[in-house]
């Protein structure tokens, strides 16, 4: 029996797969809420993010778990999502709603951390466990579930937007 940060990381495994497809249908039900609701409405940016979001979170769904390489795959989707993102912002993002700050946020959170497990893994395949996984662990699924409540609100729920540009607007 290990610490409690082991046991939660073994808890998170166990259930990894199913959280992913409950993420991916967090999305996919965003982009039909703002799909439905961008019928009456002048901007659809909101529309356009959790459309990227859906796509990107529902073709990880075919990426094969057991590959040695599956860190360093979902690693280069949240970088191709981030780009697209990007891409959208400078061609057809008219507002920028806050939903885009947590989503270039979050996908790069998740990024970094699917790189640090992917070299982690490649470094020392067979190691102990240590507290990046517990990181992992605990960090990823707060993070898929903030991006998608904040698509779905576009509120800046926990002020990060505010922050930032309270701290840019000051130097």
């Amino acid at each position: 029996m290990g610490s409690f940060l082991e046991d939660f990381f073994w808890l998170m495994v166990s259930i990894g797969q199913p959280f992913g497809i409950f993420t991916t249908w967090l999305f996919i039900f965003t982009f039909l809420y703002h799909l439905s609701a961008a019928i009456n409405k002048t901007d659809n940016s909101q529309t356009y993010l959790s459309f990227i979001m859906m796509v990107s979170y529902t073709l990880c769904l075919y990426i094969d778990m057991y590959t040695p390489l599956k860190h360093l795959q979902l690693y280069i989707f949240d970088a191709v999502t981030i780009a697209a993102i990007i891409i959208w912002r400078y061609s057809l993002g008219r507002m920028i709603p806050v939903s885009f700050y947590y989503l270039v946020g979050g996908l790069s959170v998740n990024a970094t951390l699917f790189l640090a497990i992917h070299i982690d893994t490649m470094l020392d395949p067979y190691s102990e466990y240590w507290w990046l996984w517990g990181v992992y662990a605990l960090v990823m699924p707060l993070v898929d579930i903030t991006m998608a409540v904040v698509l779905v609100t576009n509120k800046d729920l926990l002020k990060l937007v505010w922050l930032t540009k309270k701290l840019t607007t000051r130097s």
